[in-house]
């Protein structure tokens, strides 16, 4: 696997990834605009996957982990949290935090395994109704 930052020009691969990843996918363009705002940053692993994330004032965030569904279960998802982890304690982040659908299982067990824990959970959060779960990984303790 070959992980590397992934630049704006790629966000029509990555939006590619993201369709086959989720019923409701982000645009090439929403991924574009997000990639331009300070402080995003994108990692890619091959056209496996990638992770986009957020890193301000301390803290960083997922914004989005997508993985090709025939490379779920191989590493892909670890390989791009514990890079995004990494990188956003090298910038000076604290805490990584994310939302995650509550029932979405395999995700909360990525993110369990990889040190995250539930911090909260945001009621009817996503538009389909479901609610969101909150959850943090200290960095850099």
């Amino acid at each position: 696997m070959s992980l590397r930052a992934a630049p704006p020009e790629d966000a029509a691969i990555l939006a590619a990834l993201h369709a086959a990843a989720f019923d409701k996918p982000w645009s090439a363009g929403e991924i574009a605009a997000l990639m331009a705002t300070p402080g995003v940053f994108a990692l890619a692993i091959d056209q496996q996957g990638f992770i986009l994330c957020r890193s301000i004032a301390g803290e960083a965030e997922i914004l989005t982990l997508a993985v090709d569904p025939a490379r779920r279960r191989a590493g892909v998802g670890r390989g791009l949290v514990e890079a995004a982890a990494g990188l956003a304690g090298q910038g000076g982040a604290e805490s990584l935090f994310l939302e995650v659908a509550a029932d979405n299982i395999a995700a909360l067990a990525l993110y369990s395994a990889t040190g995250f824990q539930r911090v909260g959970l945001r009621k009817g959060y996503y538009a389909s109704g479901a609610d969101a779960v909150v959850m943090r990984r200290a960095l850099n303790s």
